[in-house]
């Protein structure tokens, strides 16, 4: 910033100074000029088509460093033109400042009462305020628990001292909410627990791995009764949604890993305004067999929302009072893939959607509403569909990806068209496919699980956190006040007042 002393008295120098800085200027604005636009592509492939875009990570990764560079050239700007500037293409999303935080006040006054003009004593008219978030390290403390023992001097042989209290881990040094911490880290933030171990090293602690490991199976370990809980509510549910992904598993045995699944079950009525919380429920099994959900779902009986995975279809054959319904969203993918070379493609996908706009009405709308819309309104699409898929696919090869996607379609029918008779029913599967991606992207991170006792873990731990998130409850408080309770022998037959949705938030 060039102070007023810096100025030359010459007129043409001060002319030569003032275009130098005008360059400088533009400069700088350029290169923001040109950063915005590269945040802008970025945005383009998080919400374009489908073809063209990113992988989520790497496409956080790529914001991340493209606003960084950004910050840094409006910086150089505002430092060269001498004051901050307002900025009308760039809204900043500054965040917010909860009232539950700890304020500490620092006052910063003038050096003296006295008038600068006449040299009266001076009063105060108001103040500005501003608030500023701080943070202060990840700090460790240390709980030190004494417990006095008491004798009486008439009888001498009498001790008294109040029991210990209760711990997850008897006789190690980790208290409920460091335990908590370390769960939410590796399940919720993807941080396997190597690197926790190297964060805690930086403040001086120093711990193995391998101990990290031992509190987050002996915490599963509690908390397992909680998760099978939530199967059983799920399982009274009238409609569930289900999916499943691999889980790579360390197989010691031949020096590589195997493929497990994770299943996923997932409750949510909130679209057509139905009472129960939304829930989901991970369970781990060692392979893809057909007759893993029907172990799951035990007897449960009503509406199970699915991709087209066979073993769901052969599950319903085998249980009358499990009814099927398909994912349209998965129909829908298929046609894209071939929509650039195929009119019969991109025809499909104009009625789809036409379906998800009608979607778009009546989401939130109670299931009789929804019902005598899609009456209305989707019946009439869906057969005109069913009739037109039926007259391409006699005209196409059934080899060819468009028979293909055609007869994935035609063969699951009936499922993909019950939702017009049922307001309880969604027009995908989205809902349980937005619960495996945390599951993925903790695979990611971690890469395989090292046991399938370990896959069942991860399944336990996750079906807690991702609760905690649906019914916006802070997952390491609740597991703090869980691990806790259970630490102090909670009643078995009581842990459903534990579950996440029966806290107030």
């Amino acid at each position: 910033m060039l102070m007023e002393a810096d100025l030359p008295d010459d007129v043409d120098a001060l002319r030569a100074l003032v275009l130098e800085q005008a360059r400088k200027l533009e400069s700088a604005d350029a290169e923001a000029e040109r950063l915005r636009a590269i945040i802008e592509a970025f945005r383009r492939h998080r919400f374009g088509r489908r073809s063209e875009q990113l992988d989520q990570d790497q496409l956080q990764l790529g914001l991340e460093d493209a606003e960084t560079a950004l910050a840094e050239a409006e910086a150089a700007s505002e430092a060269k033109a001498g004051r901050p500037r307002s900025d009308p293409v760039r809204k900043t999303n500054r965040g917010s400042l909860p009232a539950h935080l700890e304020r500490i006040e620092q006052i910063v006054d003038v050096e003296s009462n006295a008038c600068p003009c006449c040299g009266g004593a001076l009063h105060q008219i108001g103040e500005d305020v501003a608030e500023r978030l701080d943070v202060v390290p990840t700090t460790f403390r240390v709980v030190v628990t004494r417990r006095p023992r008491y004798g009486c001097r008439s009888c001498e042989s009498a001790i008294v001292q109040a029991p210990a209290p209760a711990r997850i881990i008897e006789g190690g040094i980790p208290t409920e909410a460091l335990i908590a911490q370390v769960l939410v880290s590796k399940y919720a933030d993807h941080l396997p627990l190597y690197r926790q171990a190297q964060i805690y090293a930086r403040q001086g602690i120093r711990l193995d791995r391998s101990t990290l490991a031992d509190w987050v199976g002996r915490a599963a370990w509690y908390l397992r009764p909680l998760r099978d809980h939530i199967l059983d509510e799920l399982r009274r549910s009238e409609r569930l949604f289900a999916d499943e992904t691999t889980a790579p598993v360390l197989d010691p045995g031949r020096g590589r890993t195997k493929t497990g699944q994770l299943w996923a079950y997932a409750r949510d009525d909130r679209p057509w305004g139905g009472c129960d919380p939304p829930i989901v429920a991970y369970v781990y099994a060692p392979d893809r067999k057909a007759e893993r959900p029907q172990f799951h779902l035990g007897d449960f009986a009503g509406i199970l929302q699915v991709d087209g995975y066979g073993g769901y279809a052969a599950l319903a054959r085998r249980r009358q009072q499990i009814r099927l319904a398909f994912c349209w969203a998965h129909v829908r993918r298929k046609f894209y893939e071939l929509a650039d070379t195929s009119p019969v493609a991109t025809e499909v996908l104009r009625r789809i959607a036409l379906l998800y706009a009608i979607e778009d009405d009546v989401r939130g709308l109670s299931a009789e509403q929804r019902r005598a819309a899609r009456a209305g309104r989707s019946r009439v699409i869906i057969d005109d569909l069913h009739q037109y898929l039926a007259a391409r696919g006699r005209q196409v090869s059934a080899k060819s990806k468009l028979g293909e996607a055609i007869r994935y379609a035609l063969t699951r029918w009936d499922g993909l068209s019950r939702f017009i008779d049922d307001g309880r029913i969604d027009l995908d599967s989205n809902t349980v496919e937005r619960s495996i991606r945390p599951l993925a992207r903790n695979r990611k991170n971690a890469l395989f699980a090292g046991s399938d006792e370990g896959g069942d873990n991860w399944a336990v731990i996750a079906t807690l956190i991702e609760c905690c998130k649906l019914s916006t409850i802070n997952p390491h408080q609740w597991l703090t006040e869980t691990l806790t309770s259970l630490a102090n022998g909670y009643p078995a037959n009581s842990v459903g007042d534990l579950m996440p949705w029966t806290v107030v938030a």
